[in-house]
């Protein structure tokens, strides 16, 4: 387990030190995906597998509309992905230290006396999700396509408009 969280870390540093935004998509999965690996050595299988699909399919679509949209998806050129780097630095160390804080100094209980086994926390959580949380992934869902639908029917529309000037 101690490999997949390293490997969750180094992909997400790769995130930033990358100059193409499709190699830090691709990153970006890794790091997820080593999450979810994570979560499937902690025999939270659910948890896992739902990890590694999400991510797999949003950073795929995340590389599809970059390389549509962007003028360099693949970081040929000479062209610096970071902005602000003296405040990005300094919020990145405050909140290293912020999480650092909360980890070590939060009172978090005792442990847990019994566990229930693997597929009775699946069956709990399968049924959190199906009742009262459903109505807000629906929700949810539908709000995000409606964004994505629109914001290609705007970026569409606006290169129409520049071609025929």
């Amino acid at each position: 387990m101690g490999l997949f969280g390293i490997a969750a870390i180094w992909f997400a540093v790769v995130v930033f030190r990358t100059s193409s935004m499709v190699r830090s998509a691709l990153a970006l999965l890794f790091s997820q995906a080593a999450l979810g690996a994570m979560f499937l050595a902690m025999q939270a299988e659910f948890l896992g597998v739902l990890q590694i699909m999400m991510m797999a399919t949003e950073m795929a679509i995340m590389a599809v509309f970059m390389v549509m949209f962007m003028m360099d998806p693949g970081g040929l050129g000479e062209m610096d992905m970071t902005h602000q780097k003296g405040l990005s630095q300094a919020a990145g160390v405050i909140g290293t230290f912020a999480a650092l804080g909360v980890a070590f100094l939060a009172d978090w209980g005792t442990s847990a006396n019994a566990v229930p086994d693997p597929q009775a926390q699946l069956r709990g959580l399968g049924l959190d999700l199906m009742e009262r949380s459903m109505i807000i992934f629906e929700t949810a869902g539908v709000t995000i396509l409606t964004a994505m639908i629109a914001a290609t029917a705007v970026a569409v529309a606006t290169k129409r408009k520049e071609g025929h000037e």
